[in-house]
């Protein structure tokens, strides 16, 4: 299992701003990340069902402690309108402590705010 202390930056992409920012806010509610930051409009190209496709969509970006991630990724899963939601993860290999430390402390305990 990874340490508590690591943080981890998640990021999604969604169709409306809506969709971003009810995202944004389950994962807050969840305790399942610190922070929820909701971005674009950005045009995402990419291939699906055999086609290149163009469309428009807001990025949520989140930061998490890692050994929260496994959650996170579930409950984007299950509450994500898209059948293969983008969920990826990068580890956060330094920043701020204090700064971390919250992310830490903001993912811990309690059930759903």
């Amino acid at each position: 299992m990874p340490h508590p202390g690591t943080t981890v930056r998640v990021e999604t992409t969604v169709d409306t701003r809506d969709g971003a920012e009810h995202l944004a806010r389950s994962v807050i509610e969840h305790r399942l990340a610190a922070c929820a930051q909701v971005g674009g409009p950005i045009t995402s190209y990419f291939r699906w069902e055999g086609r290149v496709q163009a469309d428009e969509e807001w990025t949520v970006v989140i930061k998490t402690a890692a050994d929260r991630l496994d959650e996170l990724v579930a409950h984007l899963g299950a509450v994500h309108p898209y059948d293969v939601p983008e969920v990826v993860a990068v580890p956060v290999t330094g920043g701020n402590p204090a700064y971390l430390e919250w992310v830490r402390d903001e993912t811990r305990g309690g059930a759903p705010a």
